[in-house]
């Protein structure tokens, strides 16, 4: 049955469910029957309850931020959805997994990115309050800058633009609020309210849970992309020689989108990144729930490690101690194969920048450790586009670290492209990367 003919139906065969839902009241006039009904049917339109009995088929590989939030909104609006991941969603390979990320919206000149954090926002707590999981620390975040602050400048009017919130806070005023902290060499910082982190390998399982419970098609696979002929992909092949077609494939890859797309493997580089969890004093709440989420752009130099280091770290981190990071670029690595052991020296620049910052955890012990990767595109913008060579293939990358906290947005952007509703950002198209690359 065509859309046109529905609507005409909706009006004379739903008046009961909308006074079920309490949309309409028995004395209402035919013309605001009329009116809530078009509102009515405009929602419907967009629910599985109504969904159309030709749906689209997609088939999306990588059950992460960015492929599971895509295959979420993708069945959302009407698809039929077959979700497939190598180890789950969440797990120990996956830039994905571990406990925490942080959400903010100081991004310098990245007007898209601020944009997508405050869309981001809104639908991490609609969608905790759906699954009734708490996700979202709004813990605040704080930015420190030093002498170059071009970054952090660009940064404030483009929050103000998003409808967030901010205080330009002076290291003095940082002082008297966070005395815990050691303020030398930073000239101000941005402090974010509204921001703080998010439970990563908790979302991906709450994302899943919700993914299924609304009609999705889950299974854990090894997927090898199909033969492309006439410009589309003929099916791919799952596990021991299986083949699935659907309309659309998404690859959401993350560090593994340049072996699954050798022509991506230029612009697409995991590198090794340490994360290391301090042990604070029983009963200190100093350095956890006394402090907000903090990242250290004051280009430190630490004695005996050389480059400028940028610290960032998330006070509590659901109890694990006090979590610090080097987002310094490790060595290029095999996600699959990489020993995930910390080394001597990142622990010893970790303890250096404490003795530094957090002069009260110059002598913290190590709690836990991991080691995870980053998969930034050599611009560090993300991709969402075609395959070169496939229109029935689209690609999504380049999240890493910092691409978590846009999935719901990005995945709302990404199956407004895969259904043909909205084009993607120019941003993010895949051509500039293969340019660059020669």
């Amino acid at each position: 049955m065509g859309w046109d003919l529905w609507l005409v139906r909706f009006d004379r065969n739903n008046l009961a469910c909308l006074l079920e839902f309490g949309m309409l009241s028995k004395r209402s006039s035919r013309r605001s029957f009329i009116k809530t009904s078009a509102v009515a049917g405009a929602y419907l339109i967009g629910s599985r309850a109504f969904a159309s009995p030709n749906p689209p088929s997609v088939i999306v590989v990588g059950a992460g931020a960015f492929g599971g939030w895509t295959a979420l909104h993708l069945l959302e609006k009407g698809a039929k959805v077959t979700l497939l991941d190598a180890w789950g969603p969440g797990n120990s390979r996956a830039s994905s997994g571990g406990e925490t990320r942080v959400i903010r919206a100081t991004y310098g000149s990245g007007r898209i990115y601020t944009q997508m954090v405050g869309h981001a926002l809104g639908l991490w707590r609609e969608y905790e309050q759906r699954w009734r999981q708490r996700l979202l620390f709004q813990t605040g975040v704080l930015w420190m800058t030093g002498k170059d602050d071009s970054y952090e400048r660009a940064s404030l009017p483009l929050i103000t633009e998003a409808g967030m919130r901010y205080e330009r806070l002076s290291a003095a005023d940082c002082s008297k609020r966070w005395p815990q902290i050691n303020f030398d060499g930073v000239s101000w910082a941005v402090y974010e309210p509204d921001s703080g982190y998010l439970a990563a390998r908790r979302s991906c399982e709450a994302l899943l849970y919700g993914f299924l419970k609304q009609g999705g098609e889950y299974r854990q696979a090894q997927v090898t992309p199909g033969q492309i002929a006439s410009n589309q992909m003929q099916g791919i092949k799952i596990n021991f020689g299986e083949v699935l077609h659907a309309d659309q494939y998404v690859f959401a890859c993350g560090p593994w989108l340049g072996k699954v797309f050798p022509f991506l493997a230029p612009s697409i580089t995991p590198t090794r990144q340490e994360v290391f969890f301090f042990g604070t004093t029983a009963g200190d709440t100093r350095f956890t729930d006394k402090l907000p989420v903090w990242s250290d752009d004051s280009k430190v130099q630490l004695p005996g490690f050389p480059g400028n280091h940028w610290f960032y770290g998330i006070p509590g981190n659901h109890w694990r101690g006090f979590k610090i990071a080097d987002d310094m670029r490790g060595a290029v690595v095999d996600p699959t194969t990489m020993e995930r052991k910390i080394s001597d020296q990142g622990l010893a620049a970790a303890r250096a920048f404490l003795r530094l910052r957090f002069p009260g955890l110059a002598e913290a012990p190590l709690v836990e450790s991991r080691v995870c990767q980053y998969e930034n595109s050599t611009d560090q913008n993300f991709i969402l586009d075609h395959h070169p060579e496939a229109e029935n293939v689209w690609i999504l990358g380049g999240g890493s670290g910092h691409g978590f906290k846009h999935g719901p947005a990005f995945g709302d952007m990404a199956s407004d492209a895969v259904l043909g509703t909205k084009a993607p950002p120019a941003e993010f198209k895949i051509e500039r990367l293969l340019k660059s690359s020669g």
